[in-house]
């Protein structure tokens, strides 16, 4: 389906947006677990200026973990490629994953991440709970921009942190 182009941040602001993000919800994806709980993201700048993406879950009880990096494409730094493959691997061309902030409020508390062709979508929070207004007011704009929300999975915080 072709889309027109996905609007993102006109200037995210990389030092405030570092730290920890709790998924609130995902569009299902291949690499985490539907029944996973406790999702959480924890970015921190590099020396060399990529940003290092430490992604956590609860799956069976069991916490699981992936190290990627990420860096910005252009001068707005809100969209990114990231790359979860081994370090001396990333140089490998197609192997980078879109990860473009749509959306982002002006305290940094809360954020929407996705993917240009639509088939990718967090909606990211400071703390694992959101607030129901909220949360339909993102998940609105992403259903404006072409996504589809109907699809989304709700992420389970019960308590037990991973981040």
């Amino acid at each position: 389906m072709n889309h027109p182009p996905l609007p993102t941040v006109a200037a995210l602001d990389l030092p405030r947006y570092l730290g920890t993000w709790y998924e609130i919800d995902r569009l299902p994806m291949r690499h985490e677990p539907e029944d996973a709980t406790d999702v959480s993201a924890h970015y921190t700048l590099e020396d060399d200026g990529g940003i290092r993406v430490r992604n956590r879950c609860l799956h069976d009880g069991e916490l699981q973990e992936a190290i990627g990096q990420a860096r910005p494409i252009d001068a707005s730094n809100s969209r990114l490629e990231v790359s979860f493959l081994p370090e001396g691997l990333r140089w490998i061309p197609f192997t980078k994953g879109d990860y473009w902030v749509i959306l982002v409020d002006a305290g940094y508390a809360n954020a929407l991440v996705g993917s240009p062709d639509r088939k990718y979508l967090w909606l990211l929070a400071r703390e694992p709970h959101m607030d129901e207004t909220t949360r339909q007011h993102y998940i609105g704009y992403a259903r404006q921009q072409g996504f589809d929300v109907e699809r989304l999975i709700h992420t389970p915080h019960t308590g037990h942190p991973t981040a």
